[in-house]
């Protein structure tokens, strides 16, 4: 540093500390410390243990013996037609049903048919005593008969007053007079003729005959019970069963192309099945659709007819309709039963050459009771397994068990 000129210089010192006197490192913490070392060591040898075990256990299981094939049936795609059908569940109802009464009152003598019997229309089925009613025919005959009588004297009297009128013997008075007798007797010959017509009609309705042809139930009015016209119990009831119709329904949404069909003038087929909905039992065609949709169940009401020659179907009887509504041309054709469903949607196991399957995802078309159309992920003439899916996976070696399904060709051996 400089003061006035005068230099004066300083000369800086390190600064040197002390440690003091020497530390003493703990007994008992260098044996914990190695205690500690140890652990670590041991740990790391028993978890490179286990890996190596891991290691050795993977690779012997790969290169172990291989798993024995997995029986399965497998069925083979085809390329077909694929009928597109709409189901709905119904009933079978009948064609008409007509509750046969009796038309006049009087005592029943007589039925002439069998419970359960087939009856033509016109045929007798039972009989009211006709005996009252042959009176009043009588009677009225002989009414007629009678003013007969008076007309053709009020007529010869009306020619004889014509002429005494001309003569001016007879007043124009006593001329009208007996012009409106005779007439009076005129109108008394319509009403008698109207009594006898009627008399004949009470006549005729004292048969009671069928006014359909069709089946009869069971009788519901014995012989020599009273009968009358306001009877809320009829004598029998006849259903027609050939044709016979079956009201079924199906959602609103599938209503539009039926109703395209319709307005094209086409005729779909309707095909009824059992209960079961496994054996067709009879063949037939839509005949209508209702008028308008339900709409507590959002579905339709449609009726389709059938001969029903064989009387299988029954009034009353449930059958489940399958309606004809389109044919899909060349489409790829597999069982139902290849189907699987999983996370990633729809699949199948396709059976390879080498004997392995292969799952396979597939989009699925128009489905059938038993087959299924595939729009992609399958070719004619690929086999699909359709028993044993559930023991398979992705190289699952297989042996086909039994014949082929679905026109399958000659299967892989095992």
């Amino acid at each position: 540093m400089t003061y006035q000129g005068t230099s004066i210089s300083r000369e800086t010192k390190p600064v040197v500390v002390d440690p003091g006197p020497p530390r003493r490192v703990s007994k008992t913490w260098l044996q914990r410390r190695w205690v500690w070392v140890l652990l670590l060591v041991v740990l790391a040898a028993a978890l490179y243990r286990h890996h190596v075990s891991s290691q050795r256990a993977a690779s012997q299981a790969t290169s172990g013996p291989a798993r024995p094939p997995v029986s399965v049936a497998v069925g083979t795609a085809r390329q077909g037609d694929m009928p597109v059908y709409l189901t709905g569940l119904g009933s079978v109802t009948a064609y008409n049903t007509v509750a046969v009464k009796s038309r006049v009152d009087g005592q029943l003598v007589n039925v002439a048919f069998h419970e359960g019997q087939h009856v033509q229309e016109g045929d007798l089925l039972a009989e009211v005593d006709p005996r009252p009613f042959q009176v009043q025919l009588e009677q009225a005959q002989g009414q007629l008969a009678r003013d007969k009588a008076q007309l053709e004297d009020a007529r010869l009297t009306l020619a004889r007053f014509k002429q005494l009128r001309t003569e001016g013997v007879v007043s124009q008075q006593e001329y009208d007079d007996q012009a409106a007798r005779f007439n009076q007797f005129t109108g008394a010959i319509t009403a008698d003729q109207a009594m006898i017509d009627n008399a004949k009609l009470q006549l005729t309705y004292a048969r009671i005959t069928a006014p359909i042809s069709g089946r009869t139930g069971l009788r519901l009015v014995d012989v020599g019970n009273m009968v009358h016209a306001n009877d809320q119990n009829p004598v029998v009831v006849i259903t027609q069963q050939e044709p016979i119709t079956a009201v079924f329904t199906i959602p609103e949404d599938e209503l539009p192309p039926v109703i395209k069909k319709l307005k094209a003038g086409e005729q779909l087929r309707a095909e009824a099945y059992d209960r079961a909905d496994q054996n067709q039992i009879a063949s037939g065609s839509l005949l209508s659709t209702d008028n308008q949709i339900d709409p507590n169940t959002g579905t339709v009401r449609l009726k389709a007819v059938f001969e029903n020659t064989d009387g299988v179907l029954f009034p009353n009887q449930f059958v489940n309709v399958h309606l004809l509504l389109d044919v899909k041309h060349g489409a790829i054709i597999a069982p139902v039963a290849a189907i699987q469903r999983g996370a990633r949607g729809s699949f199948v196991y396709v059976v390879k050459p080498d004997h392995t399957v292969e799952m396979r995802p597939v989009t699925l078309g128009p489905t059938g009771r038993t087959e299924v159309a595939i729009d992609s992920g399958l070719a004619a003439g690929e086999m699909v397994v359709v028993e044993g899916a559930d023991k398979l996976r992705e190289g699952s070696p297989v042996q086909v068990r039994g014949a082929e399904r679905e026109g399958a060709t000659p299967k892989p051996g095992g």
